[in-house]
């Protein structure tokens, strides 16, 4: 009686990793070696794995990666695309997360640029840093209904607070410049307080005439250029190739 009454309240303060684990351990027959301590350190730590899983799982589901499978482990390194191990090394442990850096991928379509973008998000959420993905038009058209129906300032504190925001290709639509402006405004917000990655079919030396409009970008160029990590691909569409199947958008 006492065993089920124990599961029944471990479940209910929602610790399913030790209410598992506990079971687990009555049906072992080469357990009861262990002493008190022992077992009771088995308890935990399953309860441990259990909640990290749980995060990993949450922060992977609301980040909404277009490319939900994309990891570092499958990159493709072949020399011609421009796309160099030591650098994707530097990054996987996310120091220039935790340091508020930001990240810009540039790179002709079909090289990888979305998949790439995806797996360092997906390394960010494994190591416990909240991500946010947005593909470029659809975020844009987030400020504008956001600036429409007046939620546009708590849109703006959310990915303030973000730890990694991503926006992925910039400049394959024409926005007008007030979401430029608007743009420039979460980039503000983010200043010390959160890392941004930025993908775009354009070089960056090309950003002023993507945004048009030279005094914003001037202003977005300085927050996102000067402590930034750059990743330029090269080489023709992965799309047309055999190799890598898995990674092969944008």
């Amino acid at each position: 009686m006492l065993y089920h009454q124990t599961l029944e309240k471990l479940r209910a303060l929602r610790l399913e990793g030790m209410a598992d684990a506990l079971e687990e351990q009555r049906r072992q027959s080469d357990i009861t070696p262990l002493d008190f301590e022992e077992r009771l350190g088995l308890l935990v730590e399953r309860q441990w794995i259990w909640r990290e899983n749980r995060g990993l799982a949450t922060r992977l589901k609301r980040a909404r990666f277009k490319i939900s499978n994309a990891c570092l482990e499958d990159l493709d390194y072949r020399s011609s695309r421009g796309l160099k191990r030591a650098q994707i090394d530097q990054l996987r442990a996310c120091p220039w997360v935790q340091e508020h850096r930001n990240c810009l991928i540039t790179g002709p379509t079909g090289s990888g640029k979305t998949y790439l973008a995806c797996a360092l998000g997906a390394q960010a959420c494994r190591q416990g840093y909240r991500t946010r993905y947005f593909y470029a038009p659809k975020f844009f058209r987030a400020l504008e209904t956001a600036r429409a129906d007046g939620s546009l300032l708590p849109l703006l504190k959310k990915l303030a607070r973000a730890p990694l925001v991503i926006v992925d290709d910039l400049g394959i639509a024409s926005v007008p410049g007030k979401l430029y402006r608007e743009f420039l405004e979460m980039l503000d917000d983010r200043q010390g307080q959160g890392a941004t990655l930025i993908t775009s079919q354009f070089p960056v030396n090309q950003w002023h005439e993507v945004i048009a409009d030279p005094t914003v970008a001037d202003a977005i160029l300085d927050r996102l250029v000067h402590n930034a990590y750059r990743i330029e691909l090269k080489g023709e569409s992965m799309r047309k190739g055999k190799a890598s199947p898995s990674e092969n958008a944008n």
